[in-house]
């Protein structure tokens, strides 16, 4: 977080933006031009954001994504690509982005996450990880279309949705449920027409926010408490291992290789179609 350490307000970003909105602190991922992924500098800017609104700012902490969706997952030119073949600091790269989001599970506050357009791949262990999470009825979550790695999304799903429904997750390549799925399976909350997402989360916020700050802590780090007792964290802390030990196997650099000769766009075409014509 090395560049944004000099930071001197939460209004200084350039790839989130935060919106002090009564009870709620809303951190808005704000690069609607590239679906919202994930850079290596609005990751920075989120977690810097996440840890100075622990003391400032509403009782309440919203996530939401600005434009046509959430979040498309990962910048697969910066985040998504591990730089060389050295599964040590790939790993420790993948270790840093689950920590980013552990830090919503340990934030004093409680957090929001709301779903609406898209919430794909990496994007999704941001919902996973919040306390709360309001989605769309017709927002499509999911897997990344591409099979570039693994252990690394479906896992921290599962105890949410359970093992048989993360593996179905994890099988399918690109493989994507709505929004009232994903309250049927336990992963979201509520699910509520497109442009009630955002009405919905700041009507609970405020209802939350008549709750002292300090009975709510402690609500959450009981609840927290709870499913570590199940092994939440220490499944979180084995994901970097896996998704490193797939970047480097044959069939992942062939599949980088092909990608390479193609290009990302053709190469998502082929899968999304393909699978379409087998599912026919």
């Amino acid at each position: 977080m090395t560049a944004i350490a000099n930071r001197g307000t939460l209004s200084d970003y350039r790839d989130i933006r935060v919106e002090h909105r009564g009870p709620i602190s809303w951190i808005v991922l704000n690069r609607p031009d590239k679906a919202n992924a994930l850079s290596h500098a609005m990751l920075d800017e989120f977690s810097d954001a996440l840890a100075r609104l622990a003391d400032t700012g509403g009782a309440i902490v919203g996530i939401r994504g600005e434009g046509n969706g959430f979040c498309a997952g990962y910048d697969v030119d910066q985040v998504g690509t591990p730089k060389a073949a050295d599964p040590v600091a790939d790993r420790e790269r993948l270790a840093r982005n689950v920590n980013r989001y552990l830090a919503i599970w340990d934030h004093p506050k409680p957090v929001i996450a709301a779903v609406h357009g898209y919430c794909i791949a990496g994007a999704t262990q941001m919902c996973v990880f919040a306390d709360l999470t309001i989605v769309a009825e017709d927002a499509k979550i999911g897997e990344p279309a591409l099979p570039l790695g693994g252990g690394y999304i479906a896992p921290l799903w599962a105890p949410l949705v359970g093992p048989k429904r993360a593996k179905e997750l994890a099988f399918l390549p690109g493989n994507t449920i709505d929004g009232r799925t994903a309250v049927d399976w336990g992963w979201a909350n509520h699910a509520v027409p497109a442009d009630q997402v955002i009405p919905t989360v700041e009507g609970m916020a405020a209802r939350m926010a008549r709750i002292p700050s300090d009975v709510l802590r402690i609500k959450k780090l009981s609840v927290n408490r709870a499913m570590e007792a199940m092994g939440v964290r220490t499944a979180a802390a084995g994901v970097p291992e896996m998704d490193a030990l797939l970047h480097l196997s044959p069939s992942v650099l062939q599949l980088r290789e092909w990608i390479a000769d193609v290009g990302l766009k053709a190469a998502i075409a082929k899968f999304k179609k393909d699978a379409r014509e087998e599912s026919e």
